[in-house]
């Protein structure tokens, strides 16, 4: 298999940065990076490149580290995300609290967050205090608290437990069964 040493312009993901050098298979670098302007190949001229794109590499990952960092610091003064929910008896919610609603009560607070960011591994469905982690960069995570409460009042459930004595004459009390067994 042929491969190709290439110039990053722009970062690729699982690849690299930009002013990454990197060695890719030829078709990849031919049918995907240089026509999409991704990557440049990489000769004597382009290496002079390299200084300019690592240093504006350096300026971009900073300036999102900041970015990332102010934004943990609001994210952490953030007090009264609640979800009011519908509940039945016994306090049991119906449906769930997921990462798409904690989003939206972000964004209408005001927020800006990819929704990928958010880390709600399974959703909440229980009533009470919860937290979910937010990954805003590599180096930079914050823990956003939420409450779940009820609309309506909480109803303790009345066990409809059948006695004793009925069930188990029901239970044998089958003659068509018997019959069939003989």
């Amino acid at each position: 298999m042929a491969h190709r040493e290439v110039l990053l312009v722009k970062p690729v993901d699982g690849l690299g940065g930009e002013g990454d050098q990197v060695k890719v298979r030829a078709g990849y670098a031919r049918n995907f990076l240089l026509p999409r302007g991704i990557a440049v190949p990489l000769t004597g001229a382009n290496r002079k490149q390299v200084d300019a794109l690592k240093k504006r590499r350096a300026e971009r990952e900073q300036s999102e580290l900041t970015g990332a960092q102010e934004l943990a610091r609001k994210l952490e003064k953030t007090t009264g995300l609640a979800f009011a929910v519908k509940t039945g008896e016994g306090g049991r919610m119906f449906g769930a609290i997921t990462s798409q609603d904690i989003f939206e009560k972000l964004a209408a607070a005001g927020f800006t967050i990819e929704k990928k960011k958010i880390h709600l591994f399974n959703p909440v469905k229980t009533l009470g205090k919860h937290s979910v982690k937010i990954k805003l960069h590599t180096d930079v995570s914050v823990e956003v608290g939420f409450d779940v409460v009820s609309e309506n009042p909480i109803e303790a459930a009345a066990p409809e437990v059948a006695p004793a004595a009925e069930w188990t004459e029901k239970r044998y009390d089958r003659p068509e069964r018997r019959a069939r067994k003989e």
